[in-house]
């Protein structure tokens, strides 16, 4: 049986898959088997069911799933918001695979998608500002602190439920190099 990685973009049909996915890699004690979870931090949901579906309804989004041996191991949401910028976000890998590469083979084809399909020249993204290696990890990848910082949205329970009320965005953002021929 091959371990090969298979990219696929979501469905309908992926949705309960997907959001377990999401919230094992991000909330509670499944999370902490993992090094990029927000459990300390955040309680509650990471992603509903009616954000998921009007992500795929959305043509300026798209979801990427990485499936092995017929099982989702990870995935990454792109969004379209103009002018040559797309925003990464919803990048997740199952706990028990981090560490492997998964994550920066996400990365990278949500940089190629946003590419081909969106025309972005920019990749945006937005992390908590006290999760210091998941940022440190996303500058070895070659994103950059823009200075910006962004308000968590702390009173929408769609986002989770903070576990302290310093909770804030930190942006960052990768200029996209073309495509080679």
């Amino acid at each position: 049986m091959s371990d090969a990685i298979v990219l696929t973009e979501a469905t309908l049909a992926d949705l309960p898959e997907l959001q377990a996915l999401v919230h094992g890699a991000y909330r509670g004690d499944s999370a902490r088997r993992g090094w990029t979870h927000e459990a300390d931090l955040l309680d509650g949901q990471r992603i509903d069911r009616p954000s998921l579906e009007a992500a795929l309804a959305d043509p300026a989004q798209l979801i990427l799933l990485a499936k092995q041996n017929g099982d989702l191991a990870g995935c990454v949401q792109i969004t379209d918001r103009g002018d040559g910028l797309a925003y990464l976000g919803m990048l997740s890998v199952d706990p028990a695979r981090q560490a492997g590469g998964l994550g920066r083979r996400l990365v990278a084809a949500a940089e190629a998608a946003a590419r081909t399909r969106f025309g972005a020249r920019r990749m945006e993204m937005t992390v908590i500002i006290q999760r210091v290696e998941l940022i440190a990890w996303y500058e070895r990848l070659g994103y950059g602190r823009t200075g910006e910082t962004r308000p968590f949205p702390a009173t929408d329970p769609r986002f989770g439920l903070p576990r302290r009320d310093d909770l804030a965005f930190t942006v960052l953002i990768r200029h996209l190099a073309a495509e080679s021929a």
